[in-house]
């Protein structure tokens, strides 16, 4: 009990010097100005018929050309009148204006996220692994052969579930599955931390079409995980492209805003002056406990490893032991063609594999059991 006193004492500290800065700031200038100018908008009629059309470019759908014809015309409307949440109702009661219009999209991820959360906290549950797939190979589009990396994760999957719940999340399908997608970040953040919704608010937007995104599945299995494990190869030197499309749409996980009507929507001025005033940084995913598998071929392993592992602490994840941080080089520098055999053959990486799985899980199971880690009762002087 001391050491929470003394926590939230030194919390409320910095809470203050923040708002002290943010009071100095307004007393010295005039109040940030909201920078416009860079993109255009609307697209001419033309152009929004031409793109729209290309989703029926197959001649199987000449026999509904007039019905497509009125689809576009409507989505052309929908598209002027900037109808992003055509469907919404009152936000009600645990929000700061009850009578503010959220999107009903919106209100139901949020919904889920509440309850996953619930489910995170209930003592009695089993434990919960997300295992992630970083790779964007699978066998059931143009490569023709499932990835290593799957292999890979089928060694975690099966070490994990002998003693807990396992969630396994597959990043390849955004390459093989109809209508599975996950749209970029638009960096609200940059413009104001309290303009970045928890979950996030910028999709999905009707009336440009970007319906259909996978994040606000993946959110409530984030929220619901005690740990999370992420296997990958790395890509040039980076992460996969879903992988990271995925690392920056959690960016709202980690001081996102779960109030919108704070900001009425997506207001920048608002949003601007909330920060200001002096802004609290939650951390929606804290204490969740991780593991890192990275390999490749030739380069940029140990790279990736980094990144990853540098990211999952800045959200204040929790590492689990060094055995659960791992890069390795599967076929060093032998041909593509026989990567799978290089595989087969490292049984010591495939052991590793299963070690750093079994390392998360004892993690995971001591933060269960109150583990506190040795900053735990530290305040963060630099929260952002």
């Amino acid at each position: 009990m001391i050491g929470t006193a003394r926590r939230a004492g030194s919390l409320q500290q910095n809470r203050n010097r923040r708002r002290q800065y943010a009071i100095t700031v307004a007393e010295k200038s005039s109040p940030p100005a909201v920078r416009k100018g860079q993109a255009h908008w609307p697209l001419t009629r033309d152009e929004f018929v031409r793109r729209a059309r290309e989703r029926f470019y197959d001649p199987n759908f000449a026999a509904a050309a007039q019905a497509i014809d009125r689809i576009i015309d409507i989505a052309w409307q929908d598209y002027c009148a900037a109808r992003k949440s055509p469907r919404t109702r009152k936000a009600g009661e645990g929000f700061a204006e009850p009578d503010y219009d959220l999107s009903v999209e919106w209100l139901d991820t949020r919904n889920r996220i509440m309850a996953a959360q619930q489910r995170q906290v209930e003592g009695r549950s089993p434990a919960r692994i997300l295992l992630i797939c970083g790779a964007s190979r699978n066998d059931t589009t143009c490569p023709g052969e499932m990835s290593k990396t799957y292999r890979l994760v089928q060694l975690a999957k099966a070490q994990l579930s002998q003693s807990c719940e396992v969630d396994l999340l597959d990043m390849s399908l955004l390459a093989s599955e109809y209508g599975r997608v996950i749209y970029p970040c638009k960096a609200c953040v940059s413009t104001a931390m309290p303009l970045c919704h928890w979950p996030c608010s910028c999709y999905p937007n009707h009336s440009l079409g970007q319906v259909n995104d996978w994040m606000s599945e993946i959110y409530p299995r984030w929220v619901a995980a005690h740990g999370v494990m992420i296997v990958t190869p790395v890509y040039w030197y980076q992460a996969p492209s879903g992988l990271k499309l995925m690392i920056d749409r959690l960016v709202c996980a980690d001081g996102g805003n779960p109030d919108p009507t704070t900001t009425r929507g997506k207001d920048p001025e608002r949003a601007k002056s909330l920060e200001l005033k002096g802004w609290n940084y939650p951390r929606h995913l804290a204490g969740r406990a991780f593991s890192v598998v990275v390999h490749g071929d030739a380069a940029g392993a140990d790279t990736l490893r980094r990144s990853l592992v540098d990211w999952l602490t800045d959200m204040k994840l929790i590492q689990a032991g060094s055995a659960a941080i791992l890069d390795r080089y599967v076929g060093y520098y032998q041909p593509y063609a026989t990567s799978h055999e290089a595989l087969d053959g490292d049984t010591a990486f495939q052991e590793e594999v299963r070690n750093a799985a079994r390392s998360l899980l004892n993690q995971v199971n001591l933060i269960r059991q109150g583990r506190r880690e040795p900053d735990a009762e530290l305040a963060d002087p630099r929260p952002k």
